[in-house]
């Protein structure tokens, strides 16, 4: 809550009537539990709790728990899974319990607890039959005559939700179904053949027009909704009212309605950030949603005020001491009430989700004690003899870059480097022909200048002409399709062709997509462009085109600093961008950049490369103590995850020396890619381990419609790693590890750490997060099975025809089968290789990165000049 929010409840509670609340200022604060969630289209990676983050890890896997059945902890069969697989050390078990029961007042002797909790970590939890005991139940009625209570916090939920709980009518289930149906008619892109009225107008106003002819809706509840007042903000105060729900619970009843549909109404509050037009969208969305419910439940009302604490069952608790605590039910009656106080005190507290922490903990301790060992033996042997770097390659730090990098340095005289892959340019692009831009930068940033792909005049317009003669055809059918008459006939016209498609799509996926793709490419015939790099002012509130030399300078030496390459440049420069290739796919924007904004950064690759060869930019850089050599030329180039291939995307005229290096690396490429397919291909579930040739394997899993897992991912990512090349040059890191330059030494002030963590150490964290939800709570914050979604809207996709907007990652990321899960759901691990006192600062001057530490959102360790480990979590 604001704080400004909550000094006005607290003047309400004193003078009610002399206080006037702005119901706009509770829907934004209401708003931080959920996540803006953009088109699928632009899948970018968003923790689902990114508003919450002032609370601790613990007390919002609680609520989620008490009022959505959410578990955000790891459940039994991982945490068991991971034991067996060696992944849980339970020497971190015992150090985390010991932790815990050092900050609890017990009055009980500690041997006693100790036996309890450890024999509740290790075995199962009593059966039903167990609290169904005779002699259970008088010790329960026993102890209910004296009063005895245990009570836990519960949160606030809706009172639709508290009707269905009561097993009443489905209540909640009726509401939701009816704001998925009205959320999909209003957010809907250009797929429904008949659009929803008055959406110009918004989404309350449109709602209020269709909703008295709904058939769905019972005549007597449809007459409700006549009479509702015409502003959004003025009806949903006005349901709050009748709802009678009090001034110091409007908050908390608005984030209970927002969590029931967290996608849909995430979709609604991204819209409201990117459209100033749609500023007020998801309060219109709540007054939608609480209009309905008061009209579906008026004649329940009033409900009893819901108790925010409740009795715990003493039958659980007590069943959990017989089963845990080597205690029979008559050694537990004669406890004295003291002693039974504090044995189910215990029990009440020492929770499944406690315990579920608890191994998380282990398990989270034991993956850092294992990278630490990795990196400090590597560490010692990466001191070498000076060599003569022949290129240089600069990687985003997405995981999928390390195995790829360390074959490239393996294979000759090349340094790679990491960097985020917008590379710090604060970019809207836009491609030849397109009349479609794209923020290509992180999701947290705003872009402030655009950059367009331009060619010759006569060469633009004969491409465009060739696009709107290919858009046109799939327009046509599109139409055909849709029109009541025409698709009557459609399928006889158009099956025998794609009949054939679809059987060599499916039996030659390969062929079929490399001749479909070079008869696309030799018909359009995209002619040779250049960028728009120089400054255009533009008219309005358009971005200005490209940047003046003050600006192109600046960008460059941001680039060049944060990447570590300031001097010593190698003849060849590479900017690497990176993006995926995969088919029939709704998440392949989720494979490509997560610091694009889900695309592939090689546009922004090439803008940093041309940049940097310009001669008035190295004439700038020069007064800025950078001094690129003569012969050393930028090039840019795509990495390209599903294939494991190096792409050259911009080669300007080479110098002798770089000509050199690029026929070094041309001669290379084939064996690198070949050998990071053999390292990477093997993880993946049904993979013909008899193929011989893990390069063409890849390039039937990227060209394959059938296909559901066309790479891993991002998935078991781990750590983020910020520090020299040299402390993980020759770490196997298994693909597990954002991998970001850094020399402290070139950081006097801090500045460029600082920047990491803000910039590329968010994109990692919620990246991280977003696994981890859809690893934990695939039901909630995942997608589902990729084989039943269905994708809605244009938007998004949901399981069925009438789910929530999923937000997260589908199940064939996350997990190897059925039964075994592949990403391990741990929090990021963030490893600073800098002097202590470096990180002491960076936690003093950044408030917001010592509050996600200090409250289990992330972990981190840093290694000083000496070698010296130090744990901060």
């Amino acid at each position: 809550m604001s704080p400004t929010l909550a000094k006005k409840l607290q003047q309400i509670e004193k003078e009610p009537r002399h206080i006037e609340l702005d119901i706009h200022e509770f829907v934004h604060s209401a708003s931080n539990v959920i996540a803006p969630l953009g088109p699928i289209s632009t899948f970018a990676a968003r923790h689902p709790w990114v508003g919450m983050e002032q609370h601790s890890f613990e007390q919002v896997a609680r609520r989620l728990q008490h009022t959505n059945d959410i578990d955000l902890y790891p459940s039994n069969p991982m945490i068991q899974f991971a034991r067996n697989k060696g992944e849980i050390n339970p020497h971190y078990l015992e150090i985390s319990l010991q932790r815990w029961l050092d900050t609890q007042r017990l009055d009980l002797p500690r041997v006693t607890a100790e036996q309890y909790c450890r024999a509740a970590l290790h075995t199962y939890e009593p059966s039903l039959e167990f609290r169904e005991l005779p002699e259970l139940k008088k010790l329960v009625k026993k102890l209910n005559r004296i009063q005895f209570q245990i009570t836990e916090k519960k949160f606030l939920i809706t009172y639709s939700q508290r009707l269905e709980q009561l097993g009443v009518e489905k209540t909640a289930t009726n509401l939701n179904l009816q704001i998925i149906k009205w959320c999909k008619l209003f957010l809907d892109e250009s797929q429904a053949v008949w659009t929803m009225p008055n959406r110009d107008k918004g989404f309350y106003h449109a709602w209020k027009k269709l909703v008295p002819y709904d058939p769905a809706i019972k005549p007597a509840i449809r007459s409700q909704l006549h009479n509702l007042p015409i502003d959004a903000g003025q009806a949903l105060m006005e349901a709050l009212l009748k709802l009678e729900i009090p001034y110091t619970q409007i908050q908390n009843y608005l984030e209970a309605h927002l969590l029931s549909l967290p996608g849909w109404a995430g979709m609604m509050l991204w819209r409201s950030q990117e459209s100033a037009q749609d500023h007020s969208l998801l309060t219109e969305y709540l007054a939608v949603r609480l209009s309905l419910e008061y009209a579906f439940i008026h004649s329940y009302l009033p409900l009893p005020e819901q108790k925010l604490e409740e009795q715990v069952q003493l039958e659980t608790l007590i069943a959990s001491w017989l089963h845990w605590g080597e205690l029979t039910i008559h050694e537990f009656s004669q406890l004295s009430p003291t002693e039974l106080k504090a044995r189910l005190m215990l029990a009440s507290r020492f929770d499944q989700i406690l315990r579920n922490q608890l191994w998380l903990e282990a398990w989270e301790k034991t993956y850092e004690e294992q990278i630490i060992k990795l990196l400090s033996t590597k560490r010692e042997d990466g001191e070498g003899k000076a060599k003569t770097i022949e290129a240089q390659f600069v990687f985003c730090i997405d995981v999928r870059s390390e195995p790829f990098r360390r074959k490239l340095e393996q294979a000759g005289s090349y340094e790679t480097i990491g960097a985020a892959g917008f590379f710090g340019l604060p970019i809207e692009t836009c491609e030849l022909g397109s009349q479609h831009t794209h923020n290509s930068l992180p999701v947290m940033f705003k872009p402030q200048h655009r950059i367009k792909e331009e060619a010759t005049e006569s060469e633009f317009l004969a491409y465009q002409q060739r696009k709107q003669t290919a858009y046109s055809l799939s327009s046509a059918f599109k139409m055909m399709k849709q029109n009541l008459l025409s698709s009557l006939v459609l399928p006889e016209i158009s099956g025998p062709w794609l009949g054939l498609q679809t059987l060599a799509r499916s039996f030659v996926p390969k062929k079929t997509a490399y001749a479909a793709r070079k008869i696309k490419e030799t018909w359009l015939h995209k002619p040779s462009t250049e960028l728009s790099l120089d400054h255009v002012q533009t008219k309005g509130s358009e971005l200005p085109i490209g940047f003046s030399l003050d600006e192109k300078i600046l960008y460059v030496k941001q680039a060049l600093k944060t990447m570590g390459l300031a001097d010593h440049f190698a003849p060849l420069v590479v900017i690497c961008g990176h993006g995926s290739h995969s088919t029939n796919n709704p998440y392949a924007s989720a494979l490509d950049c997560g610091a694009c904004g889900g695309a592939s950064s090689g546009f922004n690759a090439r803008v940093l490369a041309a940049l940097c060869n310009l001669p008035e930019v190295r004439n700038g850089l020069i007064e800025e103590g950078i001094a690129i050599p003569k012969e050393t030329i930028f090039a840019a180039a795509e990495h390209i995850t599903t294939l494991d291939q190096l792409k050259w995307l911009y080669v300007p005229e080479l110098s002798d020396s770089a000509q050199t290096a690029f026929d070094s690396i041309e001669a290379c490429l084939p064996k690198i890619c070949e050998e990071a397919n053999a390292e990477r291909i093997h993880k993946l579930p049904h993979i013909n381990h008899n193929n011989k040739n893990p390069k063409s394997e890849a390039a039937r899993l990227a060209e394959d419609w059938s296909e559901a897992r066309p790479e891993w991912g991002l998935a078991r990512n781990a750590a983020f790693i910020i520090g020299e090349r040299r402390l993980t040059q020759k770490c196997n890191l298994e693909g597990r590890a954002f991998l970001h330059s850094y020399n402290w030494k070139k950081d006097k002030k801090g500045s460029l750490l600082a920047n990491i963590i803000t910039g590329p150490g968010t994109v990692c964290q919620w990246i991280n997060l977003q696994y981890y939800a859809s690893t934990v709570a695939p039901h909630y914050y995942g997608s589902g099975n990729k084989a039943t979604q269905t994708v809605t809207a244009g938007i998004g996709v949901m399981q069925g025809n009438a789910s929530d907007l999923l937000s997260g990652l589908p199940w064939q990321s996350v997990m190897q089968s059925d039964l075994e899960f592949y990403h391990s759901p741990l929090r990021l691990l963030v490893i600073i290789q800098a002097p202590k006192d470096y990180v002491e600062r960076l936690l003093k001057n950044d408030p917001a990165f010592n509050q996600k530490l200090r409250n289990g959102w992330i972990r981190l360790a840093s290694i000083d000049p000496e070698g010296n480990w130090k744990s901060w979590s």
